[in-house]
């Protein structure tokens, strides 16, 4: 089938906290999948069946009309997906990489990229994901999950016997460190769940290891080179990704031969152990002995000039275009 003949409509923005970063990704995705020939269309599911109605708009800073978690299942059920062959997905956060657009897809019988629903909402909840990698054997921080009935003096009990300080506070299932602190003592404990509770009604309390930010991408079961984050803060926080020249990358990273290897190992084991496809990317930090402790599986990375998968594939040979054709032709 010729390209022109196959029809794709990238989904981007929602309602999740990571609106704006989804708007980056689209327009870079739309840009990319225009150039290859498809048939391409916009749909900003959080919109409903009230779409913008110029292209700009749906990149733009300031939104069209009132966002709705309820719109997402309206756009579905509309005539916006109609002779519609595959969905690239570019929405980050909730109902984007938790399963809720990827189990609506499937309702309707529509073709999509990245993870089904199962591996998408485990890979959100990072609380399961880590469950799932102990059982694989996939070394991960040890951690506490904590809702927000919680009595100070047991929780701080608790980390001191534990996790000890420093260790770090998120909100369960957001991405782009948002809500994320670095609590080093019994005086931070409060103000940082406080943070996290305002994006999840389960925190994450893990703890920090001391060492290298990387991330590894993989496609089609292909492993991408390893990519050292260098940030400009103590933590790769969310200005030091998406703030031009807030962080430095490395990639291929700079480490021994053996830890190459077992990154490598256990980015396919963190991949797999969630049951997830097509592509995504593994984070870990790196000890300062050596040993990789992963953090969480993202299983629609950020597609933006700041993002961290086509750093990885340029560093390979692949374009941007090329590694959207990748995703598209995996998918398809």
């Amino acid at each position: 089938m010729n390209k022109s003949e196959i029809n794709i409509a990238v989904i981007l923005g929602g309602t999740s906290p990571e609106r704006a970063v989804s708007k980056s990704s689209g327009k870079a995705i739309y840009k990319a999948v225009t150039n290859l020939g498809y048939n391409v269309k916009l749909i900003d599911p959080a919109y409903g069946i009230n779409q913008p109605e110029k292209t700009d708009d749906y990149f733009s800073d300031c939104d069209c009309g009132v966002l709705l978690n309820q719109n997402y299942i309206k756009a579905i059920n509309s005539n916006l997906f109609d002779n519609i062959d595959l969905v690239v997905i570019a929405l980050h956060g909730k109902w984007g990489e938790d399963g809720a657009i990827q189990s609506l897809l499937e309702l309707k019988g529509i073709k999509y990229t990245g993870s089904g629903v199962l591996a998408s909402s485990l890979a959100m909840d990072k609380i399961r994901s880590k469950i799932m990698f102990t059982h694989f054997g996939i070394k991960t921080p040890e951690w506490i999950e904590v809702n927000r009935n919680y009595d100070i003096n047991k929780l701080n009990s608790q980390i001191f016997e534990t996790i000890k300080y420093p260790c770090i506070i998120k909100p369960n299932d957001q991405g782009s460190t948002i809500g994320l602190t670095k609590c080093s003592s019994v005086n931070d404990l409060e103000e940082g769940i406080k943070l996290a509770a305002q994006f999840s009604k389960s925190i994450l309390i893990e703890r920090f290891i001391s060492g290298r930010e990387v991330a590894i991408g993989i496609i089609n079961n292909k492993i991408l080179p390893v990519l050292e984050i260098i940030p400009k803060h103590e933590l790769y926080d969310y200005e030091c990704k998406y703030t031009d020249g807030m962080s430095e990358y490395i990639v291929p990273a700079k480490f021994d031969i053996s830890v190459l290897e077992e990154l490598s190992k256990q980015t396919k084991l963190a991949f797999d152990s969630l049951g997830c496809k097509d592509y995504g990317r593994v984070d870990f930090r790196v000890s300062e002995d050596g040993t990789p402790y992963c953090l969480e599986v993202n299983t629609l990375p950020g597609m933006t000039s700041h993002s961290l998968v086509p750093k990885m594939a340029k560093a390979v040979g692949i374009e941007f275009e090329e590694l959207v054709e990748m995703i598209i032709d995996s998918a398809l």
